[in-house]
């Protein structure tokens, strides 16, 4: 037994040791910074896994018009609730977000949403993404209000990050070695070349520009 937790210890703590971190800045076609852009990141060695797992849950709220967060990120398999906050009723429908249309043959799920009666709670429905899809991002709409639009990604690699404000997606414990970088933005329609890293004792630093500058977000 002593040696079975002797041997744990040490595997650990070589794990540790061989842990690198990685910062991924994602820039516009005029080099400015772009937030909610899905990092992900591949390693070669995919026996180490993040000490911070993406959510196996997600909601997204439908307030004002808008999907909530914009943008959604999770591992495949994951569980999304969808809460209509507005009076009105939302019909939410999904698409692989490089179709740029919704249609019945390649809709990923179809829902009505009830609007939220006055001192009532909101009516949640759930639904489980046990596909990556197309890239793994998956397009919303709202057929009753047009303007809509969200994203869901599901993620088939467990290093996964949105963007922050400043467009950084960093990385902690990654695996020593070489790592491939995926990353997807809704309005970057043309696929990014993945870029390749190597992780080491030292901060491994990388920028990915898109080929477009992505819209305003609506307030």
């Amino acid at each position: 037994m002593k040696k079975t937790l002797l041997t744990l210890l040490l595997c650990t703590l070589a794990s540790w040791a061989s842990a690198g971190n990685l910062t991924v800045s994602v820039i516009d076609k005029e080099g400015k910074p772009v937030a909610d852009a899905v990092v992900v990141v591949i390693p070669a060695n995919k026996t180490v896994l993040p000490k911070i797992a993406l959510p196996p849950e997600a909601s997204i709220t439908q307030e004002k018009m808008q999907f909530l967060p914009a943008v959604t990120l999770v591992p495949v398999g994951a569980k999304v609730r969808f809460i209509n906050n507005d009076a009105w009723d939302h019909h939410v429908r999904s698409s692989p977000a490089g179709m740029g249309q919704f249609n019945a043959s390649n809709a990923g799920f179809e829902l009505r949403l009830e609007g939220k009666s006055e001192g009532k709670p909101a009516k949640p429905t759930d639904i489980r993404l046990d596909k990556a899809g197309v890239m793994g991002a998956t397009l919303m709409g709202c057929f009753i209000h047009g303007s809509m639009r969200g994203y869901v990604y599901a993620s088939e690699s467990p290093w996964a990050s949105k963007t922050s404000a400043e467009g950084l997606a960093i990385f902690e414990d990654l695996p020593d070695g070489a790592a491939q970088i995926r990353v997807w933005q809704a309005d970057q329609l043309l696929d990014l070349a993945p870029q390749q890293a190597t992780v080491g004792a030292t901060l491994s630093k990388s920028v990915v520009q898109l080929s477009v500058v992505p819209r305003r977000r609506r307030l």
